[in-house]
């Protein structure tokens, strides 16, 4: 954490607040984020929910963008790392960008932290999936997400404009873990047009007790990406999201999805079954014709 907030207090770009939000933290870590407030009041400010509660990532997420200031909101998590031109960088694109309601780019994918020789070697950037350097309009960016065709963006890596979140109703204090970010991004690549930049300035930490990592453990993170599913579904049927591209995406997921956590089907069956509809999938995409495909998943679409 320490880590995390030294980085932002070494940005290059002078005109940032930092708002150190508190998820009812029972270690040392509040007393660290109280004392660079102290430290720093001017540009440094810790929050924390009503009765030092624990509420999750979303609200706590969300806790930060009601508090805001500026005009941009950039996220950062306690245990990543922003390099030192990021914010500099960033809000001269963004100020270039003026349709875009939101920027990203890559992230490194962090293992040589720990300073063991075996792990500097592990530390990589992920394909982007889309060209970078360019403006995407809505809802581009999510039919790729759900095609797995574009890598969804680190947390760290996002500078999104506060009016454009305010708009959206930012994050969905439902999602405590895992998937809060996919449901921001959705909101605001239905809305706002999105560029995709091409340089890396974050570190994105791996370790073994991240939620990410703890959530994969304990065989959670499939569940909370079917909730994620569901509540998108809906969230176009709100707002009369007839996009054909991101519909047949949709569905595609949810089948893929819907029936591997049935209940009581053991492990072994459940990747039996990930696999079959894996190579369905596949043989689709590869097979039928563009036009048969969207009417197969438009067509299932309206039956339900």
């Amino acid at each position: 954490m320490r880590e995390a907030i030294d980085s932002v207090l070494q940005q290059s770009y002078p005109d940032w607040e930092l708002l150190l939000v508190d998820d009812g933290s029972t270690n040392e870590s509040t007393a660290l984020a109280r004392s660079y407030a102290e430290q720093r009041p001017d540009q440094v400010r810790y929050l924390e929910h009503p009765g030092h509660q624990h509420r999750g990532a979303s609200a706590t997420r969300q806790l930060g963008v009601d508090s805001a200031q500026g005009i941009y909101i950039a996220l950062l998590d306690s245990d990543d790392v922003w390099l030192p031109h990021k914010l500099e960088q960033q809000v001269t694109l963004l100020d270039a960008q003026p349709d875009a309601g939101m920027l990203y780019g890559n992230a490194l994918y962090w293992y040589s932290w720990t300073g063991r020789p075996e792990d500097s070697r592990r530390d990589f950037l992920p394909e982007l999936g889309v060209p970078p350097g360019r403006l995407y309009m809505p809802p581009v960016l999510l039919s790729l997400y759900l095609q797995g065709k574009a890598a969804v963006p680190c947390p760290c890596s996002v500078l999104a404009r506060r009016s454009v979140v305010e708009q959206t109703g930012g994050f969905e204090a439902r999602f405590r873990d895992n998937v809060d970010d996919q449901v921001f991004y959705a909101k605001l690549c239905l809305v706002a047009p999105v560029f995709v930049a091409g340089e890396c300035w974050d570190k994105y930490r791996q370790h073994p007790s991240s939620s990410t990592a703890v959530a994969a453990r304990q065989g959670k993170l499939e569940h909370d990406y079917v909730a994620f599913l569901g509540w998108l579904e809906a969230y176009l049927a709100q707002l009369h999201i007839t996009d054909r591209n991101v519909r047949r995406a949709l569905r595609r997921q949810l089948w893929y999805h819907g029936s591997i956590q049935s209940a009581g089907m053991p492990a072994s069956t459940q990747r039996q079954v990930r696999w079959v509809k894996k190579w369905i999938l596949r043989l689709e995409d590869h097979l039928a014709p563009d036009r048969l495909r969207q009417w197969i998943w438009l067509r299932e679409s309206s039956h339900e």
